[in-house]
């Protein structure tokens, strides 16, 4: 009984070309292989050996995976039994990456692509995706997922290594497409016969190093991949979904610190000044009490226009054993010029006192106004005033101090993700470095 463990010994031929011993590890599926010691492409779909190609030696790369390397994929070993690298240029500029073809004599082949660190583990798709329309760029939808177009371009084979179920050539060019939904990658490759889909995903150098056992440590990854994962999206999900939950705890600390403070008014008197009035300026108002320890606000209203006035204030206890020495400066002008209308301060402000016992107090109040700063009052140096005293006044700085304090994480990981997808994005046909490149319709 045959079973999927067990691996056919590799079939050997001779070069025609310098004679040398080429195992073929693709058996049937093989229609080209490459003899390495002359370069040399033969065409193994016939006994004849027919040679397709003879290429420069001097192009020759060495992989980065070695050729009969086997790896676990998918729960199936899988040998890397060919190798090419292919060129796309942009601007002149020369950029390549590698591709591995991987072979199991029971389910057919994948592919490993590397670029600087970057790999994918490709299949081939025997479906071809359908084309829609994703934020203004062209897309394809594949299995219920939308890629994003990310690239086209022309791209050359430039060395060949091994063997291939088709007939490989140095110098072969395909139009290149690549659509992107990370970590998954749609690729198109079109010639003048066909067009070919695949689909890849994402792989770190440290996972194909272990499916293939190798030792050591795999090349670095530079830069960020077209359909590398970006590593801050997760954080930032879970940074915004803390933030959620500690708002929620906010928003309750809110709602409580408002119900259980008493806000309540003690005091209230209206009064009127005028600037040079027989007797004192200063007095003194009826005594109120205040009935729990806490803070008091002591709130300031008048109806000053295009003027101001300083108030002496004291919270004085009424048996003398505490007093609270205070003050208020309200100013409020406006008026217009060739800019518009226009307005600076308040006709009103307030005071609070942080700490202050329960008991029974009044307040000595002790207006002023400066004659020059009233000269162009309608009501001259004059006015119209309210004073009201509250106690145990919510207070909400430390509540609102906190807030943006909780955006801090989210924010930092959501500035990074789109650090990431702008560094993505900037090596596409979108990108300020690559500028607007070919989009023709597939």
């Amino acid at each position: 009984m045959v079973t999927s463990n067990r691996v056919p010994a590799p079939a050997p031929i001779s070069c025609p070309n310098c004679g040398g011993r080429i195992e073929l590890h693709g058996f049937a599926h093989t229609r080209s292989a490459v003899c390495i010691q002359c370069c040399t492409v033969i065409d193994t779909s016939s006994p004849s050996l027919q040679i397709l190609q003879r290429f420069d030696k001097a192009q020759r790369q060495r992989p980065v995976l070695p050729l009969g390397s086997r790896g676990k994929f998918e729960g199936k070993t899988w040998e890397a039994i060919g190798f090419q690298v292919r060129t796309i240029y942009v601007d002149g500029t020369p950029y390549s990456w590698h591709e591995y073809l991987l072979f199991n004599p029971y389910a057919g082949f994948r592919y490993l692509t590397f670029y600087d660190g970057h790999w994918s583990l490709v299949r081939t798709l025997r479906a071809m995706p359908a084309f829609t329309v994703w934020k203004g760029r062209k897309a394809a939808s594949y299995e219920g997922r939308v890629y994003s177009h990310f690239q086209n371009a022309e791209a050359v084979t430039t060395f060949v290594m091994g063997e291939f179920p088709w007939a490989v050539r140095v110098g072969e060019k395909v139009d290149a497409n690549d659509y992107v939904s990370p970590p998954y990658v749609l690729s198109s490759e079109r010639d003048e016969k066909e067009i070919n889909w695949s689909q890849g995903v994402y792989m770190s150098g440290e996972e194909v190093w272990k499916a293939f056992g190798l030792k050591g440590s795999p090349p670095q990854a530079h830069g960020v991949y077209l359909n590398q994962p970006n590593p801050h999206t997760e954080q930032a999900k879970r940074s915004w979904r803390t933030f959620m939950l500690l708002a929620a705890v906010w928003v309750f600390l809110l709602i409580a610190a408002i119900a259980t403070a008493g806000n309540r008014e003690v005091f209230r008197g209206r009064y009127r000044y005028v600037h040079g009035s027989p007797g004192e300026t200063s007095f003194v108002t009826q005594t109120f009490n205040i009935p729990r320890d806490g803070n008091v606000e002591v709130e300031i209203k008048t109806d000053l226009d295009n003027n101001w006035a300083y108030f002496n204030l004291a919270l004085l206890r009424e048996d003398g054993a505490q007093g609270f020495d205070f003050g208020r400066e309200i100013s409020y002008y406006h008026g217009s010029d060739s800019d518009g209308s226009w307005s600076e301060g308040g006709r009103s402000d307030s005071a609070l006192l942080a700490r202050v016992p329960a008991g029974t107090y009044y307040l000595r109040i002790e207006p002023e106004m400066d004659a020059q700063a009233s000269a162009r009052a309608s009501s001259g140096m004059s006015m119209n005033y309210e004073i009201i005293v509250r106690n145990d006044v919510p207070r909400f700085w430390l509540l609102l101090l906190a807030l943006p304090l909780l955006l801090i994480a989210p924010l930092r990981h959501t500035f990074r993700t789109i650090g990431f997808e702008t560094a993505r994005w900037s090596e596409s046909d979108y990108g300020a470095a690559l500028g607007s490149s070919s989009e023709d319709d597939e």
